[in-house]
């Protein structure tokens, strides 16, 4: 017979198991809580998949919405909204972790190891301190851009203008775009109306880059200033493209998108245009011209970095493909960034997220147009912001069934614990075989 010991070490979690069903009991709690009459403006009961739906894209922060966020919910339907980002955007683990801390529990080994998969950490030590640093970062972080809003949200909405700044600090800090600027008279708005604002724009900015590098990248920064020599491979690796994924889309749109706008405002509603696809989804002007949507889905479902409150398949994962695409140029054998080499499980790894992120978005974006009878392009945009967790919309999601906004929650989710987490979380408890299978050759390309 099996002991004890044997039989619970048999049903423990793993970390990737952990952090699913951490999101999914999160999401679950937070749209039982919108469907009280208490969250509505009306006082009413809220369908519960239209709870579910809000309740996803908030811990997914993702930003796609089926009810106007600002004249929909009540003042306690936003605070359980913004909860829900704040919890999405540190990530269940890292909030559960911090509430241990707080109460001045100790920090087992395992739950340490479920923190180091849950903010993509290298190594289990320091993990404890990392998390602290990560905490007083984020509400600081979010404290500042509040109070850069705070003068003109209180010169438009007099003391509302408190919660206004608060919200969208937080909401652009966790890369969500949900907004609660919107009127029965004027809904899904967005930041439309502060297209001209250099405050909200560069605010709003700035938020969606610090809270979407990394927050590994963060403690590079903290520990080496401007020494970025001395910086992880990976922190270099991931200011580099970011800096990149800003400036050239930002050209890009500068020339083809806003060319009817004044200087100014053309200036900032290109680097906004640029900076908001990857996964922040607010939107200053109407949505883009068709020409391009190309360019606006490629950024969606690149999206963030690693271990930060961004989604997509990661800045990293673009940046190790193109690496590995040069080093077979120029016939090296492995890929290579600021003269280190690339492992390569990394480039395996990369593979599969992007053939993944592309199988799910396809996928969700043909069954869309299929059955709402829509545009496939349309529903491949719609598709694109819900796996890349962005909140960008070209107005359809608040018209389409029961049917296609599961596969929306489905998308979210994914893109949000990631499809590996959910691979592993499946294959934790199965063990790989060591025997090879015979090697034959194959033609590629």
């Amino acid at each position: 017979m099996m002991s004890e010991e044997t039989v619970c070490r048999k049903h423990r979690l793993s970390s990737f198991q952990i952090i699913i069903l951490g999101f999914a009991g999160v999401i679950l709690l937070g749209a039982l809580l919108l469907m009280l009459p208490l969250s509505t403006t009306a006082g009413c009961v809220t369908p519960f998949h239209e709870a579910l739906f809000t309740a996803t894209s908030a811990v997914c922060v993702t930003g796609l919405v089926v009810q106007d966020t600002g004249s929909y919910w009540s003042v306690f339907g936003q605070t359980v909204i913004l909860t829900l980002i704040q919890i999405g955007g540190l990530g269940v683990v890292t909030v559960a972790a911090s509430l241990a801390l707080l109460s001045g529990r100790r920090i087992s080994l395992m739950q340490r190891s479920t923190m180091q998969d849950a903010i993509s950490a290298p190594k289990v030590g320091g993990i404890v301190r990392l998390t602290r640093f990560i905490l007083r970062g984020t509400f600081l972080i979010e404290l500042i851009g509040a109070l850069a809003m705070l003068p003109v949200f209180c010169r438009d909405y007099g003391w509302r203008g408190v919660w206004m700044a608060v919200f969208h600090s937080i909401s652009a800090f966790c890369n969500a775009g949900f907004d609660i600027l919107g009127t029965e008279s004027n809904r899904y708005p967005s930041l439309t109306g502060y297209a001209g604002s250099p405050v909200i724009n560069i605010t709003i900015m700035l938020l969606i880059v610090i809270g979407g590098i990394g927050f590994l990248t963060w403690d590079d920064i903290f520990e080496n200033k401007w020494r970025f020599h001395r910086y992880r491979m990976q922190s270099k690796v991931i200011l580099v493209t970011t800096g990149l994924l800003i400036f050239l889309p930002a050209v890009f749109f500068f020339f083809s998108d806003f060319s009817a706008l004044p200087a100014e405002n053309r200036l900032l509603a290109s680097f906004f245009q640029s900076v908001t696809p990857r996964t922040a989804g607010f939107q200053t002007v109407a949505p883009p011209p068709r020409s391009s949507l190309g360019v606006m889905i490629l950024l969606m479902l690149i999206g963030g970095s690693p271990g930060s409150t961004a989604g997509g398949m990661k800045t990293t994962t673009l940046a190790v493909l193109i690496a590995n695409a040069t080093a077979t140029f120029r016939q090296r054998d492995s890929a290579q960034f600021f003269g280190r080499r690339v492992d390569g499980s990394a480039v395996k790894t990369a593979a599969t997220i992007l053939t993944m992120y592309l199988a799910l978005f396809f996928s969700g974006g043909v069954f869309i147009s299929v059955y709402e009878d829509l545009p496939l392009s349309s529903c491949l945009y719609e598709a694109a912001s819900a796996v890349g967790t962005v909140g960008l919309t070209l107005g359809i999601t608040p018209q389409l069934h029961i049917p296609s906004q599961m596969v929306l929650i489905a998308l979210m989710y994914l893109g949000r614990v990631g499809g590996l987490t959910l691979v592993y979380a499946a294959v934790s408890t199965k063990k790989a075989g060591s025997a090879k299978l015979p090697q034959e050759s194959i033609t590629i390309g």
